[in-house]
């Protein structure tokens, strides 16, 4: 277990299982599932609409915080939310 640096919590998810996601949500990005999620533009957190190529794709529950790389744990953000929430549970942000 690693305290991360500037986070708050306890993470024994090993940098192994991280690497592994991480290619799972790579290759989640070139499906048609993704495209068509992402194509309104609309980030999950703040509801604003942005052009698609702006949108970025978010795991619910981050990767280092156990989460997977699952449909129904991945959402279209905005690099803006996507980057103030970073290793957050959305009601922490």
């Amino acid at each position: 277990m690693t305290l991360n640096e500037n986070e708050t919590f306890w993470s024994d998810v090993s940098d192994e299982e991280i690497a592994r996601e991480r290619k799972k949500a790579k290759e989640l990005k070139q499906t048609a599932w993704w495209k068509q999620k992402r194509s309104s533009g609309i980030c999950h957190y703040c509801n604003g609409k942005f052009p698609v190529e702006e949108i970025t794709m978010d795991h619910l529950i981050p990767l280092i915080r156990g989460g997977k790389s699952i449909k129904a744990n991945l959402v279209p953000s905005c690099k803006e939310c996507n980057s103030k929430k970073k290793h957050k549970l959305a009601f922490e942000v």
